[in-house]
């Protein structure tokens, strides 16, 4: 039923051409080459490959973190390249939630406070961006961890306080970039499953770059980079 849902419904990422390079002495280097790739809404993608693949690279742009030296990336309906400033800034905020390696949390704000962050930003009101913030906590088992403050979370639950602030503006994309990298296996196997589950009960479009294979599942759709090229399947 899920995939015949994803195939039905429309590209919410579409790539054309999409190429990086970099001057580096006087040596130019190819981040990413020729890049064609359709992202459908509700999709759970994995984009996998080793260091220095262009992986990264290309989560970057895709969150518009980045510019592409050439090519074309819309997302949502908008074309990246066309935006300005303020206007990538605010499909950022409203459509895409970001979640890093290193989970990024203030350390001097509880979980419940982190999560609320972008809410404050958006300008929510206390009462309602609080209870908006609980309730995304609830949903991902920290409960009784809100008025906690990073350092007194493990590795795996300050992850997951990251993706309830990537998702509390009701993004409809989650890009996570090496999301489990610091973590052991147990608890990156647990993270995984947490995206699964947001993935399958939001329909939220995840795209997760990794390089550890032992994470991939058949609800993951697999995208392999290497030297900055799609690896044909």
């Amino acid at each position: 039923m899920v995939e015949n849902e994803v195939k039905e419904s429309k590209p919410i990422i579409r790539c054309k051409n999409l190429s990086k390079s970099y001057i580096i002495g006087s040596e130019q280097i190819h981040a990413l080459k020729n890049i064609n790739l359709e992202i459908q809404e509700g999709e759970f993608v994995a984009i996998v490959g080793k260091s220095g693949s262009g992986k990264t690279t290309l989560i970057n742009i895709l969150a518009g973190l980045l510019p592409p030296s050439s090519g074309e990336i819309i997302i949502a309906g908008q074309t990246l390249t066309r935006l300005t400033p303020d206007k990538l800034s605010l499909l950022r905020r409203e459509t895409i939630g970001i979640v890093f390696q290193m989970f990024n949390l203030h350390p001097g704000l509880t979980a419940l406070e982190n999560v609320e962050l972008p809410l404050l930003f958006k300008g929510v009101e206390k009462v309602r961006r609080r209870e908006t913030a609980r309730k995304i906590l609830h949903t991902l088992g920290l409960k009784d961890l809100i008025d906690n403050y990073p350092y007194e979370l493990s590795g795996g639950e300050q992850q997951r306080v990251a993706i309830a602030r990537a998702l509390v503006n009701e993004s409809k994309i989650l890009l996570a970039d090496e999301p489990t990298g610091n973590l052991n296996s147990i608890l990156a196997h647990e993270i995984v499953t947490v995206l699964k589950e947001i993935n399958q009960a939001k329909k939220v479009t995840i795209i997760m770059v990794t390089h550890n294979e032992s994470l991939l599942n058949k609800d993951m759709r697999i995208i392999r980079l290497k030297d900055g090229e799609i690896v044909p399947q």
